[in-house]
């Protein structure tokens, strides 16, 4: 302890002069004296006290046991009078360390690391012009230092940086065996609802990142991105609602960056880890081999879900020439996934101040959703009985990501870097649904068949270059550039039998078509930190971002075209400034003040223009001709440390403009046996630039640990918000606006001889849509744990939702030519037994270099019209497929 706390006093004293974000201590890794403070600059102290010289020490730190070079250990110049630190420096990779221009004095040397004694060197005289060699320093080892640390707290589950807010997950016990989607409800501002959609106070726009790094598989789908992570491999969560310009200007509401657990240290280690329940299973494995300065990671993961169930009912009218149309609609669901992610990592030191790092991923996901006897019943204005359709829908998606990256990091000095970054992505996807028509005699007998097939694929290649610098000892600049380049590439087309025997055929009444959508973005940011020493710190910059768009159809004669005719889209350049001003008050107290613009470009949820007929009552066709939304945010914070209670309050309010909105109206749709099809009105969803959304609000949340054992948080969030489609036509022009109120609430407790249990609740409150209403929805968890022999193995129970059996949600839809009410009933209790085991020995490790990684973060993601289309279970469609991304 002794140690740790002069390790400390040293780099206090060394980095003082540094307090802009990320400052790390000057002169550290290098072996050199730490840089002087430029004089009449806000950081210089009011006193120097340490005289200049021409004196010199130098020497290598080694272990006295292996004879290998001890690095990054700290060495302090100690006044031979008061023994107090005047100067230091810090031993480089090969165990090197210098102290230069030292005046003539007596001093006395102290070596410090962690793991080793420390040690204090006999009375050193520096004369003028001194240049002294100490060679060889040998430390050894503190075998004592483990056995008698004693720790009797706990991690914060919530804690803030400069630029972001980070959750702790890898403290979450309830989470194992579950996916990143369990883990992201209990981070505060973020809501995910029970599809696995995610939103940032109230928001969908969102940018999901994982390790900094962007996935074609998150383009296509977050939800079905976040049930690929598994839950055990998560470390933290980051939460960042003002991005400064060195981010991408895609994600309106903001960015959540998942963050993995990695290793740092020297071995080899194994883990093994693995869930059984009545609702899924899951078995991940997780290698990791690091020595000298390359290290070798190897990770696994599999997962089922079975036993899905649910249920939807539907009761809608709609508006005809001859008088009004009602439509009840009912079915029962059952959903079978399986999910896989393998990643192979490597990363190399070249020397001390260049690393290199590289890794592959495969993601696959296979999901089978079945629609059981999806009956219609549909009453004509003039007529008494109603019109029966039954059928069965099955509806196949498969996917599989290819992401592949690499990056170059150069540092010159503290804050100095240089990096180079390049990533390829594809993610390719099948997105087919076959519906079985029954009789209405018996809903038994296939009378004829109906197929719908959207294959896609999603590919980017990305490069990317930064650098930053200080500017004397309070000011950094940061710029680089950035080029994204994206095709996709979406084939529909339609299919009918006329029974259950007959061959497919292509439908002649529904032609298929190609898209072929490439986008290129061309970006460059600057970005200027200055921080003053009344502790304020200012970080204001600019990026701008030019787009290039081409859409095209293998037959132009079947494409549709926007609202103007054409189908051309223009390319388009965006400004995107921000500005970040932070106080630090003392006493763990701070203050932010933000402001920044974002875009939101369209995902292919959006812009596919494949007619998703699975559901033929209510059909959906996507744009290709949408443009970006744009979105100015303002947000005010405080947060404060009161005797281990952290707090947080912040209010916010954005107006996105240009908003792609779902746009609701009726369409005559062939219905019933394809030989003898009825055509009739149905609901049909399309996406257009004609909306606004206001929104106002408070988030406040508080975490803190009692007892040493017992952590305890929570947080509520509360906004308004006001959407509008701007539309001049009465049949479609709709407004909305309500307070929205959501929170959660969690404990967990750490008993003695390695048991612990945690308890997690939290609700979501009623959804306000363009055109409706969502009802609240409300989840819970709790858990036990129990750790063997020193944490290399567990065995654990939790339990979600398991006292509502169903949990039914319920939404409203309402215009002047249409109404619709449907009831969702998720059967999603579930109960899971999880265990893990470690392999293997890991030792202590020199301190990383922080990693660079590409982080593209400019599509918008949802299931299309960012939540507004009433939710059912499990629906099923074609609709799906490769998205732009960013």
């Amino acid at each position: 302890m002794k140690s740790l706390l002069l390790s400390l006093l040293i780099v206090s004293a060394t980095t003082s002069f540094a307090q802009f974000p990320g400052g790390g201590p000057p002169g550290s890794g290098n072996g050199e004296r730490p840089q002087r403070p430029v004089p009449g600059s806000a950081t210089m102290p009011e006193s120097d006290p340490t005289p200049r010289g021409n004196g010199k020490i130098t020497g290598i730190l080694t272990d006295s046991t292996t004879g290998k070079p001890v690095e990054f250990a700290t060495v302090a110049l100690l006044n031979a009078e008061t023994n107090k630190p005047i100067d230091g420096a810090t031993s480089d990779d090969k165990g090197k360390f210098v102290l230069n221009r030292l005046a003539p004095g007596t001093y006395r040397l102290q070596y410090s690391f962690i793991g080793y004694r420390d040690k204090r060197s006999d009375l050193i005289t520096v004369s003028k012009g001194t240049d002294l060699n100490l060679g060889s320093v040998k430390l050894s080892a503190d075998v004592r230092t483990l056995s008698e640390v004693n720790v009797v707290g706990q991690a914060a589950m919530i804690e803030e940086k400069v630029d972001r807010l980070v959750y702790n997950a890898d403290k979450d016990i309830t989470a194992k065996g579950g996916d990143a989607g369990d883990v992201l409800r209990k981070v505060p501002m973020l809501s995910v609802d029970l599809d696995g959609n995610v939103s940032l106070r109230g928001s969908g726009n969102v940018r999901v990142l994982i390790n900094n790094k962007p996935s074609t598989i998150v383009a296509s789908s977050v939800a079905d991105a976040l049930k690929q992570i598994p839950a055990d491999m998560i470390k933290t969560v980051e939460v960042i609602t003002s991005p400064s310009a060195k981010y991408d200007a895609e994600g309106s509401a903001g960015i959540i960056n998942i963050v993995t657990k990695k290793t740092t240290l020297q071995g080899a280690t194994l883990d093994v880890n693995g869930g059984v329940g009545n609702r899924g299973s899951n078995l991940g494995l997780n290698g990791n081999y690091r020595t000298g300065k390359m290290g070798f990671s190897l990770s696994g993961f599999g997962r089922a879900e079975y036993n899905v169930k649910g249920a939807f009912a539907n009761d809608q009218t709609t508006a005809s020439p001859t008088g009004t149309i009602r439509t009840l609609q009912t079915a029962s669901t059952l959903n079978r996934r399986l999910f896989g992610n393998y990643q192979l990592g490597w990363d190399y030191d070249i020397d001390k101040n260049t690393s290199l790092t590289a890794s592959v991923r495969y993601g696959a996901r296979n999901g089978v959703t079945n629609q059981n006897n999806l009956l219609t019943q549909t009453f004509l204005p003039n007529s008494y009985f109603p019109l029966l359709n039954d059928r069965n829908v099955e509806t196949k998606d498969l996917s599989g990501t290819v992401d592949a990256n690499v990056t170059y990091t150069r540092t010159y000095k503290p804050q100095q870097e240089l990096s180079f970054l390049a990533l390829y992505s594809r993610n390719n996807r099948t997105n087919n649904f076959v519906a079985d028509l029954l009789s209405g005699a018996d809903f038994e007998t296939i009378t004829s068949r109906q197929r719908n097939d959207n294959q896609s694929y999603n590919q980017e290649s990305t490069l990317q270059f930064d650098y930053q610098t200080p500017i004397k000892t309070n000011q950094l600049v940061e710029f680089g550039a950035k080029g994204i380049f994206r095709q996709v590439n979406s084939e529909f087309a339609y299919f009918r039998a006329g029974s259950a025997e007959s061959a497919f055929v292509p439908d002649l009444t529904r032609p298929g078509n190609t898209l072929f959508y490439d986008q290129n973005i061309a970006a460059t940011y600057l970005s200027y930190t200055l921080t003053t020493k009344s502790k304020y710190t200012i970080k204001a910059g600019a990026r701008y971002e030019y787009t290039f768009v081409n859409a095209t159809f293998s037959n132009e004669s079947t494409g549709v075209t926007n609202s103007n005719g054409t189908t051309t889209i223009p390319n388009y350049g965006n400004l995107v400034p921000s500005i970040n001003i932070s106080k630090n008050l003392g006493g763990g107290r701070i203050i932010k003040l933000a402001y920044n613009r974002r875009i939101q470009r369209p995902g292919i949820q959006f812009l596919n223009p494949n007619v998703n007929t699975a559901n033929p009552t209510n059909i959906t066709v996507g744009n290709p001709y949408l443009s970006p939304e744009l979105t100015d945010n303002i947000e005010f914070s405080t947060s404060a440390n009161i005797k281990g209670l952290y707090l947080n309050a912040s209010l916010f309010a954005r107006r996105t403009a240009n908003e792609i909105t779902a746009v609701r109206d009726t369409a005559t749709q062939a219905f019933g046996d394809v030989v003898n099809p009825v055509f009739q009105q149905v609901i049909r969803t399309n996406y257009l630039n004609v909306g606004r959304q206001d929104a106002y609000g408070l988030n406040l949340f508080g975490n803190g640990t009692l007892f040493s054992k017992w952590q305890l948080g929570g947080g509520v969030d509360i906004f308004h918000v006001s959407l509008t489609n701007n539309n001049t036509n009465p049949i479609y022009s709709a407004s909305n606006a309500g307070w929205i109120v959501s929170g959660r609430l969690m404990s967990s407790l750490t008993f003695k001889n390695g048991w612990g249990a945690q308890v997690f609740g939290g609700a979501r409150g009623r959804q306000v849509q363009l055109q409706g209403y969502q009802s609240t929805m409300y989840f819970y968890s709790f858990g036990v744990r129990k750790d063997f022999n020193n944490k290399k193995a567990s065995l654990g129970l939790a339990a979600e939702n398991i006292f509502n059996r169903p949990f039914v949600q319920r939404a409203e839809l309402r215009s002047p030519i249409l109404s619709q009410n449907s009831s969702t009933s998720f059967y999603n209790a579930g109960v899971r037994l999880t265990f893990s085991y470690k392999i293997g020995k890991m030792s202590f490790d020199a301190p990383q270099k922080r990693r660079k990684s590409i982080e593209n973060d400019d599509v918008k993601n949802g299931d299309g019209g960012g939540g507004d289309a009433p939710q059912q279970a499990a629906p099923a469609g074609g609709g799906g497929g490769g998205r732009p991304r960013q």
